[in-house]
């Protein structure tokens, strides 16, 4: 009796031990449990969460939406008192319009200048024609004086007509030159003028911009999450007001290095979610991340120590869904889902 107990403890243990070596095997998809089929529970649906805030600062008019609400591109989400940038956009107006009014009055000034210069130019002419006919006069006199012809006081008046005209022309020379000068002075400063509009009008361009920011919109389709925002509230530029997720979405599951022998991109890939009672969905391998994950931690492991056990890296894998699917719309970003390769299988 004693030893059918003892060889049944046998038994039993050695059933106990052959079962503890066959679920490390299975655990560790060792033979002759190994397998072409990958599978890991480390990995999560992915999305682009948009933080939504203000470019300015100013207190909140009105919030148009509310949490988990659907919206579009281009749909107001929360709008900031524009009362001060409606006058500094007025404000920038009409500084520019002083600027241009100011350019338009150094066009004007330049038609004047060269006005100036063509009166100026008439009157040279006029002084040299009188110049010519006081010298002809002198011209006649000299040789009748010499001659006793004369007389000094017809002498002296053309001498004195001569003076007269010689000066008239220096004079009228000096006008001359004085309205290019005027010219080319109304020119330069038309540079700075030019300058002074283009500089208006970026400013009014600003103000255009800072009143377009206070009307805070969708930059895309998508759907809320919680609304921050409160009405009256004073915000700051920054200052986060709500998230907005768009629809689209992915699968980033972690592999560990010793899975990825024969997958590549495009292979098909089910996954399981286990929000959606493990519902399973198609996709495919989209791309592997440069890295092991370890590599991205803002503390990076050192294994120069003298204390080292090799520990299996995970590897992203991002899984683009498959279209068409009718619980695609049902995913959210943060969800787990349970991701399967079959490395035998080709690439669609």
């Amino acid at each position: 009796m004693t030893k059918f107990f003892r060889s049944s403890a046998t038994i039993i243990a050695a059933i106990i031990g052959i079962a503890g070596v066959a679920l490390v095997l299975y655990a560790w998809r060792l033979p002759p449990f190994t397998s072409s089929i990958q599978t890991t529970d480390n990995a999560y649906v992915r999305g682009q969460i948009t933080v939504i805030a203000p470019q300015l600062a100013g207190y909140v008019a009105e919030v148009a939406v509310q949490d988990f609400q659907h919206v579009k591109a281009g749909q107001l989400l929360v709008k900031i008192d524009d009362r001060i940038f409606e006058q500094k956009l007025q404000q920038a107006k009409a500084t520019l319009a002083s600027q241009q009014a100011a350019l338009t009055n150094s066009e004007q000034k330049e038609r004047s200048d060269r006005a100036r210069i063509e009166s100026s130019q008439a009157q040279v002419d006029s002084a040299r024609a009188v110049l010519s006919a006081a010298e002809s006069s002198w011209n006649r006199i000299a040789p009748l004086l010499e001659r006793g012809v004369a007389t000094q006081s017809q002498a002296d008046q053309a001498r004195a007509s001569l003076d007269q005209a010689t000066a008239s022309l220096h004079q009228a020379e000096a006008a001359l030159t004085v309205s290019r000068q005027d010219l080319a002075s109304t020119l330069v400063n038309r540079q700075s003028l030019g300058a002074a509009v283009e500089g208006a009008q970026a400013a009014v361009r600003l103000a255009e911009i800072d009143l377009q920011n206070t009307r805070i919109v969708a930059p895309e389709d998508g759907q809320l999450g919680e609304v921050g925002a409160r009405l009256g509230q004073y915000v700051s530029a920054g200052t986060q007001l709500l998230s907005l997720v768009p629809e689209r979405i992915w699968v980033i599951a972690n592999f560990k290095e010793t899975q990825l022998s024969g997958m590549e991109v495009g292979q098909s890939v089910t996954f399981t979610v286990d929000a959606l009672q493990h519902a399973e969905l198609k996709g495919h391998i989209e791309r592997f991340s440069p890295a092991a994950g370890s590599e991205f931690s803002v503390i990076r492991t050192d294994n120069a120590t003298g204390n080292f056990t090799k520990v299996a890296q995970r590897v992203p894998v991002r899984i683009a869904i498959d279209p068409g699917q009718a619980l695609t719309e049902r995913l959210a970003p943060g969800m787990s889902v349970i991701v399967s390769v079959d490395t035998r299988a080709k690439r669609s």
